[in-house]
């Protein structure tokens, strides 16, 4: 497999990984200047990337209710994740499925040889094997990219900075003998808010670019890009026949998704992930370039 860069995305999340982590470095200057307790904030943030990232595989499962499977229950599957790895030059992950009406897939994990894969009985159910095929090589693109790694570390620091939003009083220095508090920490709060939202927008940024290079990934592994964009098509055309209930309860796992579950204008505008139409464009794009036009 031949496994090429496109130097423009990757131009892209550059930039983009540049100005979060500049916005961080800022970020933990004022942290300084506001907080004496600074190495317990340290502790207790570095304990909670600890868990997220050794344990993410877990966590995302859970979350799912998915569970593990063997050869016996879905040999067919196991047969497809083999051979895909495989021509990816990647370990086999772990083979996981969601009983869900929800048509979805997702990888975790926080490296090659330590992730999973797992799809859903519902998109099981709405592809054939060729897009099928497409999906899962998308979720295989996403662990050779190392992505949940990526995006854990990218949205470390801005979730300490919402947790200094909500609870920063309590880090505060306390008050002196006048009653006034020891240092402002409402500037302090400010300022997390502010790098909050800036993270929050540049994070989404970087998912969808991140998904970009899947797709791209996931078509060059198979060597057959219309067979993802089939499959995006067919899975966006179901989403609006799931019922409401289930939508609701997969919702927050929207950042491991093939496509994400869609909540209205407000949940497309800040989405993890970039329209279908426009993936399913460079989808194109791509098939004409492998043909050679």
């Amino acid at each position: 497999m031949e496994w090429q860069t496109d130097w423009g995305l990757r131009g892209r999340m550059a930039l983009t990984m540049f100005l979060l982590f500049a916005l961080y470095i800022v970020f933990l200057g004022a942290l300084t200047l506001y907080f004496q307790n600074l190495a317990l904030i340290a502790v207790v943030m570095g304990g909670f990337l600890f868990v997220q990232f050794f344990f993410s595989d877990k966590i995302a499962l859970y979350s799912m209710g998915a569970k593990e499977v063997s050869e016996k229950e879905y040999p067919e599957l196991h047969r497809t994740i083999d051979r895909l790895s495989q021509q990816a030059d990647l370990p086999k992950p772990k083979v996981a499925v969601a009983d869900s009406r929800v048509p979805n897939a997702f990888a975790t994990g926080r490296s090659k040889k330590n992730s999973a894969v797992c799809v859903t009985t519902g998109i099981m159910n709405t592809l054939d094997q060729e897009e099928l095929e497409g999906v899962i090589a998308h979720e295989l693109a996403h662990i050779k990219n190392r992505d949940v790694a990526v995006m854990t570390i990218a949205s470390f620091l801005s979730t300490i900075a919402f947790l200094i939003v909500r609870w920063g009083w309590l880090f505060s220095g306390g008050r002196d003998r006048g009653g006034q508090q020891q240092v402002p920490v409402f500037v302090a709060i400010l300022v997390s808010l502010a790098v909050w939202i800036i993270s929050f927008l540049l994070i989404r940024a970087l998912s969808r670019y991140r998904e970009y290079a899947a797709d791209r990934g996931g078509a060059v592994i198979t060597g057959k890009p219309a067979a993802l964009a089939n499959a995006l098509m067919k899975i966006d055309g179901r989403m609006d026949k799931v019922p409401k209930e289930d939508l609701r309860s997969e919702a927050e796992m929207n950042a491991f998704f093939i496509i994400p579950i869609k909540s209205g204008w407000l949940g497309r505008l800040f989405s993890t992930h970039p329209s279908t139409e426009k993936r399913i464009e460079r989808l194109r794009d791509l098939e004409r370039e492998l043909e050679g036009y």
